[in-house]
């Protein structure tokens, strides 16, 4: 009986240690929750698509038919409602583009008058250059004619008199390959904006207001005149 005794009081600790160490463990603190940070991307995405669906609907306007209302009728009303305002927004949409496409060929338009304008002062500046380089020309053009016309018939195969002849018809097939012609004068009838008349002189070959004689030659540019024909008109 005594050892029974004994043997039972020292069992008892052991099992006061055991409780005791299951105490201290659980004096480490509580278990480790799981966090709950992490966002809710499923009803983040529905709610988005919400929004998007209901972006064109005006405020008030409800998906459900009102009491009393077919839901056929009120869904065809609210489709009609979208519609109107789709097509609203594409002809807004449409007239900004034609406001859009005038301004453009507006600016076209304008690009193309002002690069024809500066094309035609181009072409002006050069046939004015043109012009000052003939007139500077054809003094010596005149030149060459008056030494040509005292030559006597007899001595124009001499190879000076010929050598200054094939020059002077070099320099009038030049000036003639870039549009200078010579005007017509003689048995023309005046043309003032052609002949300058420096004389009258009685003639019974030509009628009266007609070129009798040409005393310095005339030469055009492209249809213009650079140098009026000195020119005697019959009385």
């Amino acid at each position: 009986m005594a050892e029974m005794e004994k043997r039972t009081a020292e069992e008892v600790p052991e099992e006061e240690e055991t409780v005791a160490g299951n105490a201290e463990e659980g004096k480490e603190g509580p278990p480790k929750e799981e966090s709950a940070e992490a966002p809710d991307t499923a009803a983040a995405d529905t709610a988005e698509e919400a929004e998007e669906e209901g972006a064109g609907e005006e405020p008030g306007e409800t998906e459900e038919a009102p009491e009393g209302e077919d839901a056929k009728s009120w869904a065809e009303k609210r489709a009609a409602k979208k519609q109107a305002r789709q097509d609203k927004k594409t002809d807004a949409l449409r007239e900004q583009i034609e406001q859009l496409e005038d301004r453009v060929k507006r600016q076209m338009a304008e690009f193309e008058n002002f690069r024809k304008r500066t094309d035609r002062e181009k072409q002006a500046m050069f046939e004015t250059g043109a012009k000052s380089v003939i007139e500077k020309i054809l003094p010596i053009v005149d030149n060459f004619e008056r030494g040509l016309a005292t030559v006597p018939e007899e001595s124009r195969e001499e190879p000076f008199v010929d050598g200054m002849n094939r020059i002077y018809r070099q320099l009038i097939t030049e000036l003639d390959n870039i549009g200078v012609k010579a005007i017509e004068a003689v048995g023309q009838e005046f043309d003032p904006n052609l002949h300058n008349a420096v004389m009258q002189v009685a003639s019974e070959e030509y009628a009266s207001g007609v070129v009798a004689q040409e005393l310095q030659k005339g030469y055009t540019y492209r249809d213009s005149v650079v140098r009026h024909s000195m020119v005697a008109v019959v009385e």
